[in-house]
């Protein structure tokens, strides 16, 4: 049987500089075979949008516990770029989940990026949601920002509470840091390589 999903995994306020971000997923399909379409990105009141994209993949499941994706990526912003995806999402033993993908961009970049979460149960309705994010390039990328090596790292704290398993508002903290060329190429924007921000949002799945 098909049946299909869609995840609003972080739907997104920073009330400190009138950001944004959003981070969803929609699914469709059986035990083995899905089509996946993923979103994200962030912005400002200020600014507009800032960094947007969206990957259309093809998921199959390899064990119970992981799939292979394949497919994909469109980047709108901060510059057109479009990339061939390959990529596996599952969990590891007590919960964790994590996603890991290399991109080949039709520029011939090649970049990747790993993602992980773990969800800790407070109660029964309080959850709190440590996560981590790095990126990585095989080369320099100046107009976008990123450096060859490790470019950049994020980790979250989240605390939400679900009214229902369906709605969970939440409050958190993030901490971004770019590194090496990608922090010198941020400094020359006039921007802080480093940040912290409070985030306040809703998590949300039908």
């Amino acid at each position: 049987m098909n049946l299909s999903n869609v995840m609003f995994d972080r739907l997104e306020l920073r009330p400190d500089d009138g950001g944004y971000a959003w981070d969803t997923e929609f699914r469709y399909g059986g035990d083995i075979h899905r089509l996946v379409v993923k979103s994200e990105g962030e912005g400002s009141n200020e600014d507009g949008v800032e960094d947007a994209e969206v990957q259309i993949l093809y998921s199959r499941a390899i064990t119970p516990y992981f799939d292979i994706q394949a497919g994909i990526r469109q980047d709108f912003e901060p510059q057109p770029r479009t990339y061939l995806t390959l990529g596996t999402e599952g969990i590891f033993p007590y919960w964790f989940d994590v996603e890991g993908a290399v991109f080949l961009s039709n520029e011939g970049e090649l970049l990747a990026r790993a993602k992980g979460t773990y969800d800790l149960r407070l109660t029964q309705r309080m959850i709190l949601q440590p996560s981590a994010e790095v990126t990585f390039s095989a080369q320099d990328i100046p107009e976008l920002e990123i450096g060859s090596g490790l470019s950049s790292v994020e980790l979250g704290l989240r605390l939400r509470y679900e009214i229902r398993r369906e709605f969970a508002p939440y409050i958190g903290i993030v901490y971004e840091r770019k590194f090496g060329d990608a922090a010198d190429f941020v400094r020359l924007s006039g921007k802080n390589p480093e940040s912290t921000k409070v985030v306040i949002g809703l998590r949300a799945w039908f």
